[in-house]
């Protein structure tokens, strides 16, 4: 896959997004799932590191190796069956597109080759857009973390949400997106955030479950 032609700017903010080819579903069961949201850790380097063992052995843990020279800083993710979300900004010269290319190739080659299939996987290069303004920036937290919630009800963001407890308990659940981090659970996928380069919205644990629910009051698009 080609590195993506776009100026992405240093110190500023992106929602990265993208979903399998014709709607497909990209993330099948666990394994799937954890090995996209390892290679969000192990791939964040200038290095070229050896994936021979990733996948391969129960007892490798990425999570050991100490990542150095990041590319991008993510401050919030959700992976979904059939497509992903990514917060991030960039922290060394063209880390965003250098990051995102090597994800992709990561993972179309895993998928390739455990589902014995050849072709495209994603549905044409990752798209972005830029996060202009703090009002937006705080409705991504919210749109990216709930995402998940179409999963029990998949008209959530036409009609809102009734159940806040159902959604805040299948929320706390949910091991594939970054909300588990922002309420402190002790778990390696921790490390997959660098929340320093990103704006101190949510003080307290409280703050954030109450916050992210508000994206109600803001209209814009959404994907």
């Amino acid at each position: 896959m080609s590195i993506r032609k776009i100026n992405f700017v240093e110190g500023e903010y992106y929602h990265i997004y993208n979903r399998g080819n014709g709607k497909q579903k990209i993330f099948h069961d666990n394994q799937d799932y954890r090995h996209f949201i390892d290679l969000l850790y192990i791939l964040n380097t200038k290095q070229n590191l050896n994936l021979f063992h990733l996948g391969r052995s129960s007892t490798f843990d990425v999570y050991n190796i100490d990542i150095t020279d990041k590319l991008v800083s993510v401050g919030a993710y959700c992976i979904m069956p059939n497509h992903f979300h990514i917060l991030i900004t960039q922290i060394s010269e063209n880390g965003i597109s250098k990051f995102m290319q090597k994800l992709s190739t990561a993972y179309v080659m895993y998928y390739n080759k455990k589902y014995k299939r050849t072709g495209s996987l994603f549905e044409g290069k990752f798209k972005s857009e830029h996060v202009s303004d703090d009002i937006y920036l705080k409705y991504l937290y919210s749109y990216i973390h709930l995402n998940p919630i179409k999963l029990i009800n998949n008209k959530w963001k036409e009609e809102g949400i009734e159940d806040k407890n159902e959604a805040i308990k299948y929320l706390n659940q949910y091991k594939y997106s970054s909300y588990l981090d922002y309420f402190g659970v002790d778990r390696v996928q921790n490390k997959i955030l660098n929340t320093d380069n990103f704006p101190k919205y949510f003080k307290t644990k409280d703050n954030f479950k109450k916050e992210i629910f508000e994206w109600l009051s803001y209209n814009s698009k959404m994907h």
